[in-house]
């Protein structure tokens, strides 16, 4: 007796229709009645009652039913059983993102790993990265996804930059600009993220606006969803930030690129020099799927 055959018969005995459960078992019902008369004959006994309405179960079909029932459901269970084990034999890889990386890349590179590395189980935790860069050290975190080089002592791959501008009010007399010199920003009130966030633009931008002669007056602040309202307590003429990000954060501010110096944010993956394989398998993908996108 295989359990198709019960899961037929548990079928036509709740459809009460051979042609009816035949349907729903995507079989034909020629095909169905064979399988029902293989069961029949291996049990030593009739099973159904064929009647002009349809088919009922005799008293023996009753009791087979209760057993079949039960044992469906265990083999179903048995199943379910089989693949929680190996749900849990995915290996955990904890990623960091920094605030301003782009939803599509994170989503896209998800979709990879997913494919490329199936015995991952990724979970993602938002941090800067200052944060992330301790983490990774202490091992709260295996790969981080970083805006600023990485120290000697962990592994690092470069892994794509994004041009910095300004995001500027509507009406600005910058606004009709596709581009701004660094020494334009000279007595602007500019919102820029402080320090602890991306500490090496943060550094490259004072030095190069110092170098162009221009004295910005900085309003430097932690934020990465509220650039708006940052914008709005400090009264700012124009946010520091990538393209990407000030279309998300700011609608309707126009966006400059900055030039003469141009500045980048300079994305990096970061791991371990010691760590699992499937770590490095991870950390490995991402510096590819980076690779990709600059050939695009």
């Amino acid at each position: 007796m295989e359990l198709r055959h019960l899961r037929y018969f548990v079928a036509v005995a709740g459809e009460r229709s051979m042609s009816r459960a035949a349907e729903r078992l995507r079989l034909t019902q020629p095909s169905l009645s064979r399988q029902l008369r293989q069961l029949e004959r291996e049990v030593g006994i009739t099973l159904f009652e064929r009647t002009p309405t349809g088919t009922t179960l005799t008293p023996a079909g009753v009791a087979l039913h209760r057993h079949a029932l039960l044992l469906l459901r265990l083999a179903d269970a048995s199943r379910d059983a089989a693949h929680s084990a190996a749900e849990r034999t995915r290996e955990a890889v904890d990623i960091g993102i920094p605030p301003g990386l782009a939803a599509e890349w994170i989503l896209d590179l998800l979709a990879d790993l997913r494919t490329e590395t199936p015995h991952a189980s990724v979970t993602l935790t938002e941090a800067s990265s200052t944060d992330q860069l301790r983490m990774v050290r202490e091992g709260r975190l295996d790969v981080g996804l970083i805006h600023e080089r990485p120290q000697p002592m962990l592994r690092g791959k470069k892994l794509f930059d994004q041009p910095f501008g300004i995001a500027v009010r509507a009406g600005h007399p910058l606004a009709g600009r596709g581009t701004c010199r660094v020494r334009d920003l000279d007595n602007l009130r500019i919102l820029a993220h402080g320090r602890e966030q991306v500490p090496v633009a943060h550094d490259r931008l004072i030095v190069a606006a110092h170098d162009a002669g221009a004295v910005p007056l900085w309003r430097f602040a932690q934020f990465s969803e509220h650039a708006l309202a940052c914008a709005e307590a400090t009264e700012a003429d124009a946010v520091l930030l990538t393209e990407h990000s000030a279309n998300r954060l700011l609608p309707g501010w126009p966006w400059l690129s900055l030039t003469d110096p141009p500045l980048e944010l300079t994305s990096w993956v970061v791991w371990q020099p010691t760590t699992r394989a499937v770590v490095e398998q991870v950390a490995e993908l991402i510096s590819q799927r980076a690779e990709h996108r600059s050939e695009e």
